[in-house]
């Protein structure tokens, strides 16, 4: 009997550790493994683990754990942020990052509870809700409280997979749609099974080879001679960066590197000068600006820009320009929650007493900005987390003629937010059809083409003045002028058939007496029909 016992509850947790497992493999898709088919197996095996299940409800908690799996792997990385550099104490920060990755996972468990509706349905019908059930939780993860979509499923398809083929075309999260719907594809019909198995070959074949094919395709177009730029790693540690007895070494650090620098468009990290705009010595403004001028060049400088109206003092993290250029200002628009700014301060300020981050009432700036015009060039600035989110990124095209991103990750230590953010950068680039200069303080400062590749690439964690050639574009991707709304169509059309489903099967389970659960009606069409109620991955 106890053997009995045991076994029952060893099958009982088996599906919730799988889908753990599952959901902790998917990091290896992203960079810097870049095992882009890893995803399409592990949202394979969690379709799988979600409709296996008896319950609503056991399917969203094993789709909980997948998201716990992937984000607890996944962005782990805040742990540093919060204890090293953020001096929180390690217990606190242990407890904050599995908060956050808890909260991230809900979502995951959303797809769950809706996903497991459209069990039994027509093939076709199932591969596109449940590709749309998994963009609409994505998307909703990348709005809701400000956002976060980092870790996207789309994003480990940046490099070598064909499906980023699509980027200009459907950006991120179209390309996430692909993935699950190619995953979604494994469980296909058990009658007429030798057709159905080519149905899916060409199913495949259609959407991977598609990718390869539009890859090829020159959705934006080069136009006047290509130009150098440097772009300035000047490798701060963040708990060094802002430290008064620092900040002249700082300074001296960033003056030595444009000395060495040979671009007509210099760049610098955000915050590369660790003071307030106009706290900066005068003497060192001016050395800048004669050496900009000598050459004819423009820099573009990342600081604390303090500015003053008749009402108020308000304090942006900006970037700003020194040399043959009118002076203009980028003011970050899309600011970190708690990193930047306390969002309903009153009910959350209390979170300061356990943080050590400088700067953290800072204001936005507007919502539509206009590129910078500089060296003739149209520079499109976002700065740090503002590259995560593609829509606002296309808004300023098709103006834009290159785009800037800078950051500062030493937040984050050594850690793979490094390597993300960088293939993040790389979608950016793929969906405008513009270059991206992406600078960071510690790293990784890269130049990456139109296409999403890198062109050169810095060491991490080295002071380094990386110098390239670079051509300005202009034209508009797809994806630029229609952005995510042919997506989010397609999710609402998705969702909606989820929620007729569960609807549907309510009242048939009122009919018989048993609420909250839901016929199996139609499972015979998939490989469900024999189905315990939990589930493992054979």
């Amino acid at each position: 009997m106890q053997n009995l016992r045991n076994n029952v509850t060893a099958s009982a947790v088996r599906p919730y550790l799988a889908a753990l497992l599952l959901g902790a493999a998917m990091v290896l898709g992203y960079a810097p493994f870049y095992v882009f088919l890893i995803p399409v197996v592990a949202l394979a095996g969690l379709f799988k683990l979600v409709l296996l299940q008896s319950t609503a409800r056991q399917a969203a908690l094993v789709a909980f754990c997948f998201g716990l799996g992937k984000f607890g792997t996944g962005v782990a990385w805040i742990y540093v942020s919060l204890h090293v550099y953020g001096g929180m104490s390690a217990v606190l920060a242990i407890v904050f990052t599995a908060a956050f990755c808890a909260f991230l996972a809900l979502f995951v468990a959303l797809f769950g509870t809706l996903a497991w509706y459209v069990r039994g349905v027509r093939p076709a019908i199932f591969i596109f809700t449940l590709a749309s059930l998994w963009v609409a939780s994505e998307w909703l993860r990348g709005v809701l409280l400000t956002g976060f979509p980092w870790l996207a499923v789309g994003y480990s398809q940046v490099a070598d997979s064909p499906l980023f083929g699509y980027a200009p075309i459907i950006g991120v999260y179209g390309i996430s749609g692909l993935v699950a719907a190619t995953a979604a594809a494994v469980w296909r019909p058990t009658a007429g099974a030798f057709s159905a198995k080519l149905r899916i070959v060409a199913f495949w074949c259609l959407v991977w080879m598609g990718g390869a094919l539009l890859a090829k395709v020159p959705w934006t177009a080069p136009f006047e001679a290509p130009f150098e730029v440097s772009l300035l790693q000047g490798n701060v540690s963040q708990d060094k960066k802002w430290q008064e007895d620092e900040a002249a070494i700082t300074l001296a650090t960033y003056l030595s590197l444009l000395k060495k620098s040979k671009g007509k468009l210099i760049v610098m990290p955000e915050t590369a000068l660790p003071m307030i705009s106009d706290e900066l010595p005068t003497n060192y403004v001016t050395s800048v600006a004669s050496l900009m001028k000598s050459r004819q060049a423009d820099l573009i400088v990342g600081i604390i820009e303090r500015a003053r109206d008749s009402h108020h003092v308000r304090l942006y993290n900006s970037a700003i320009n020194i040399g043959i250029s009118s002076p203009q200002v980028y003011r970050k628009k899309h600011l970190v929650p708690f990193g930047e700014y306390i969002p309903a301060k009153p009910l959350f300020g209390w979170v300061l007493n356990f943080l050590q981050i400088p700067l953290t009432d800072l204001s936005p700036g507007p919502a539509i900005s206009q590129p910078l015009d500089l060296q003739g060039t149209k520079v499109g600035i976002n700065i740090c987390f503002e590259d995560a989110f593609g829509e606002e990124i296309i808004t300023a095209i098709p103006d834009t003629t290159l785009l800037v991103n800078m950051s500062n990750l030493a937040w984050f230590g050594d850690t793979n937010a490094l390597p993300q953010h960088l293939q993040i950068g790389q979608m950016r680039a793929a969906e405008a059809g513009r270059y991206m200069l992406s600078v960071a303080n510690t790293g990784i400062t890269a130049i990456i083409n139109e296409r999403g590749q890198i062109l050169l690439q810095a060491p991490s964690r080295q002071v380094f003045v990386l110098s390239g050639s670079v051509q300005k574009f202009t034209g508009t991707t797809p994806y630029a002028y229609f952005g995510n709304m042919p997506i989010l169509l397609f999710s609402m059309l998705g969702v909606s058939f989820s929620l007729r489903q569960g609807w549907k099967r309510g009242r048939r389970s009122m009919r018989k007496g048993r609420p909250g659960m839901s016929s199996n009606s139609g499972q015979s069409r998939f490989d469900l029909a024999s189905a315990p109620s939990t589930a493992t991955i054979n």
